[in-house]
């Protein structure tokens, strides 16, 4: 999830955890073990994007670390803080329960993690977007709330349980409302009689009403989204694989680790002579059935046999253009 509902979530944690001991400290010490594992964005600056990607979500992600990494920054607020309000074993499960909160939270989102790492097994239920206002907002409100009562308050106790109470609710509901879509795309596969292999669905940005599904075909993906507000059947737009494009670089490691990270889940287009690797599963730049730029697609530049992968830049004028279409289509087809 974005770092704004991690901090929130993490606050809300440290607060139900040691808030009747230590007040709003917990809140701010569980804000921060709620960021903490999303410093792996830093690995960009060190290594190479696919080795980057690789690590977004992986051992910062993990049980292991939360176990491992607690004790230490359980220890380092121990000291840091004059006042001995709480023990070192109360600021470190203050620690644990922020830290792996936050790889639990983003298991439901469309990139998932790593929560078993070493092993690879990435645990991905995307059944919410990495934004949701639904679910961040009324959560803030709540935990604001409570910031401003008193540690021994049964007042505050309740805003914050209440917030968690309703954002997990809201999670729940999200799994239901997935289900429903599922049913509703096959259906629509059936009814169309459309032979597939495979498929895959997700909210789209920023809601929980408008869905989209990836479906895997011989030679295509088709791709279609439905709002709850939909009147019109369900139409599935074809891509078409192309990865016969890809050539010698088929067998290349880097476009193997690609593969792997989108899980098969991609297609190859060529533009001006240059290749691209587009990842389906974070969807399309447009509402426009037309629509062929992905969110997330990489340049495969190969110079005497050296590969280099970058990712496209975003356009922020595209991203304007698909929140005004985004929100036509919520309201139905």
């Amino acid at each position: 999830m974005d770092s704004l509902t991690q901090i929130v979530l993490g606050a809300a944690v440290g607060e139900a955890v040691l808030g009747k001991k230590v007040g709003n400290k917990a809140m701010l010490f569980g804000a921060i073990a709620g960021t903490i594992p999303d410093l792996d964005v830093f690995a960009r600056f060190l290594t190479d994007p696919v080795s980057a990607i690789e690590w977004h979500r992986g051992f910062s992600h993990s049980i292991l670390f939360s176990i491992l990494f607690a004790p230490i920054f359980g220890w380092i607020v121990f000291k840091l803080l004059p006042k001995k309000e709480a023990s070192w074993k109360d600021w470190s499960w203050l620690m644990f329960w922020g830290l792996f909160t936050h790889p639990i939270l983003d298991s439901f989102t469309t990139w998932g993690t790593q929560l078993f790492w070493p092993f690879k097994t990435r645990l991905a239920f995307q059944n919410i977007f990495v934004i949701d206002p639904l679910y961040t907002l009324p959560f803030l409100v709540l935990l604001v709330l409570a910031m401003f009562q008193k540690r021994t308050s049964i007042k505050r106790r309740r805003y914050n349980n209440w917030g968690l109470i309703i954002s997990s609710a809201y999670l729940l509901l999200s799994l239901v409302l997935k289900a429903i879509t599922y049913h509703k795309f096959t259906q629509a596969l059936t009814e169309q009689g459309i032979e597939y292999i495979e498929i895959d669905t997700r909210p789209s940005p920023f809601n929980t009403i408008l869905w989209t599904a990836n479906v895997d075909t011989k030679d295509a993906y088709l791709i279609a989204n439905y709002s709850f507000f939909d009147t019109k059947p369900i139409t599935f737009e074809s891509y078409p694989k192309n990865h016969e494009l890809l050539g010698d670089l088929k067998n290349n490691d880097k476009v193997n680790r690609l593969e792997r990270i989108a899980e098969g889940w991609y297609i190859i287009t060529k533009d001006n002579g240059q290749l691209f690797f587009n990842d389906l599963r974070f969807g399309l730049m447009s509402m426009d059935p037309k629509e062929k730029n992905f969110a997330f697609k990489y340049q495969l530049t190969n110079t005497q046999g050296k590969l280099d992968i970058v990712e496209t830049p975003k356009n922020v004028g595209d991203a304007k253009k698909l929140m005004r279409e985004l929100w036509n289509r919520i309201l139905g087809n």
